[in-house]
C-alpha cells in the first residue's frame, strides 16, 4: 500500500522561514531511515503558497488565483510517499517524525493512495497497462 504523508503548513512555513541546520539534519536522518528501510518512494518540501497558484473550475470554466492563500490548516508544507503494508505502519513512521519540526507543534495527515485495482472494471485493461508503464517510467 502506498501512503502520502502530508506535512501541513504553519505560520513559519507560510512566512518562507527555511529550516534550521539542526532540523535539516534531523529530517535528512529521518528520510535516510525510510530509504534504508526501503519504504520511501519520494519526499519533497513545498515553497510557500505565496509562490503558488490555484485553478478553480466552475461550470467547466477555469479561474486562476495566485497565492498567498488563506486557510493555513489546509495548506501543505511538504510530503513523503511511502510504501508499507498497512496504515498502522504508516502511522508508526510518522510517529518518528523529527520533533524539532515546527518547534514540536505540527500537523501531519496520512492518506492512502488509490491503486489501479481500486477502480475495478471502470479502468479497462488498456488504461491499466498504460498506468503501469507511466509509473515504471517515473520511478526510473
Amino acid at each position: 500500500m502506498r501512503f502520502m504523508i502530508l506535512r501541513k503548513a504553519d505560520p513559519a512555513t507560510e512566512a518562507d522561514v527555511l529550516p534550521t541546520a539542526a532540523l535539516l539534519t534531523a529530517m535528512g536522518e529521518y528520510i535516510q531511515q525510510m530509504a534504508q528501510a526501503d519504504v520511501l518512494l519520494s519526499a519533497e518540501g513545498l515553497r510557500t503558497s505565496a509562490k503558488g497558484a490555484r485553478v478553480t473550475f466552475a461550470g467547466g470554466v477555469p479561474s486562476i488565483s495566485h497565492g498567498p492563500f488563506d486557510g493555513k490548516r489546509a495548506l501543505l508544507a511538504g510530503y513523503c510517499v511511502i510504501q508499507v503494508p498497512s496504515l498502522q505502519e504508516a502511522i508508526a513512521w510518522v510517529m518518528r517524525w523529527p520533533t524539532l519540526d515546527g518547534g514540536g507543534t505540527i500537523e501531519i495527515e496520512i492518506r492512502q493512495l488509490l491503486e489501479a485495482e481500486d477502480f475495478g472494471p471502470a479502468l479497462n485493461q488498456e488504461e491499466s497497462v498504460a498506468q503501469a508503464c507511466l509509473r515504471a517510467r517515473t520511478a526510473a
